[in-house]
């Protein structure tokens, strides 16, 4: 009895082992820099009126990328994404603002110069609420009045933006149509059946100038 115990116990140690191992042969995907070394050309500007990349994007020292205020539009990746967790920093360097990130970015209808998306607000005092842009949807309902004009599911925890001048981060998990916000560590929003759940990620122009730095994405298996 006791030489079948060790036999077992022996077997069950080794499938542990073999378990591991095969979790330890499949690295998780390393951060990929969205504005990279090959400068602002993995970008499209959509702008109106129209604009050029550099009247827009200015890279500065430590990485960091001066983004303009206007003219209103926004500036997107030309690959598309997924399932992904993405971070980004930001700051207003005057003033505070009006801005966004903008997910899920897809051709067809728009709302203004906006396109169908996802928004995830940087706005002053706003920042982590999230806005179906130009006919997006999602599960959960809306925290703005019936027919508003901007529809809006507002940030669910306190407000936890830094003050004027300070670093912000933003923490995004997109997987399966579900995006998970975060706003300097804090969960501040969460929606499911996200539609669209895929396509270009952008950065609007609404107005105030502010500064990115650490922008990366990581990719999920």
């Amino acid at each position: 009895m006791k030489v079948n115990m060790v036999k077992l116990k022996m077997c069950s140690m080794a499938l542990a082992c073999g378990i591991v191992a095969g979790c330890a042969g499949a690295p998780p995907a390393a951060p990929v820099a969205l504005f990279g070394a090959q400068g602002f050309g993995a970008f499209e500007l959509v702008t109106t009126p129209s604009a050029t990349m550099e009247q827009v994007l200015v890279a500065g020292p430590g990485g960091v990328v001066a983004v303009a205020g206007n003219p209103s539009g926004y500036v997107a990746t030309r690959a598309t994404y997924t399932n992904y967790r993405l971070h980004a920093e930001w700051r207003w360097p005057g003033k505070p603002g009006n801005g966004g990130m903008l997910l899920h970015i897809q051709g067809g209808p728009r709302d203004r110069v906006w396109p169908l998306s996802q928004q995830v607000q940087t706005k002053s005092g706003a920042a982590g609420d999230l806005l179906p842009m130009a006919g997006a949807a999602f599960t959960e309902p809306l925290t703005s009045a019936p027919g508003a004009a901007t529809p809006i599911k507002g940030h669910t925890a306190a407000d936890s933006e830094r003050p004027a001048g300070a670093w912000n981060s933003m923490d995004v998990v997109c997987r399966d149509g579900t995006i998970e916000v975060s706003i300097n560590g804090v969960a501040q929003n969460r929606v499911t059946g996200a539609n669209p759940a895929s396509g270009r990620i952008g950065f609007q122009l609404e107005g105030a100038p502010y500064e990115l730095r650490n922008v990366t994405l990581v990719t999920l298996r």
